[in-house]
């Protein structure tokens, strides 16, 4: 088993991005290069950056990896405020889909604030 493999948020992030997928599946076929394309890849940049971080030799590196992961968080929520807006994202979808960004983002600094702590 891969470190980052053990790691709670890197599980819920690899989740979220299947969660994603499917939330995304009924934006218009206009939007496939677009939002669509855009939230996913952020969204796939998550668990991606942890998984990076966690195979770096230092904590300090992992922080780096880890604040990059925070920031994908933050763009997805913004990208799922845009779809919902456009109405291409129905409320309970949009309000689930941004509780688990919410959820990861505060295990990240959670994270982080624990890499910071054994680092220093």
């Amino acid at each position: 088993m891969r470190p980052h493999e053990k790691l709670e948020v890197w599980q819920k992030s690899v989740e979220f991005v299947v969660n994603i997928y499917t939330g995304t599946r009924d934006f218009p076929a206009d939007e496939r290069f677009g939002l669509t394309s855009q939230v996913r890849r952020a969204a796939v940049s998550v668990p991606s950056n942890i998984a990076e971080g966690a195979a770096r030799h230092s904590n300090k590196e992992f922080l780096q990896f880890l604040s990059i992961a925070q920031g994908s968080c933050s763009e997805v929520e913004t990208e799922l405020l845009i779809g919902h807006k456009l109405g291409y994202l129905k409320q309970p979808d949009y309000l689930k889909l941004k509780a688990e960004a919410d959820s990861i983002g505060r295990m990240l600094i959670g994270l982080s604030k624990h890499l910071r702590t054994i680092t220093t």
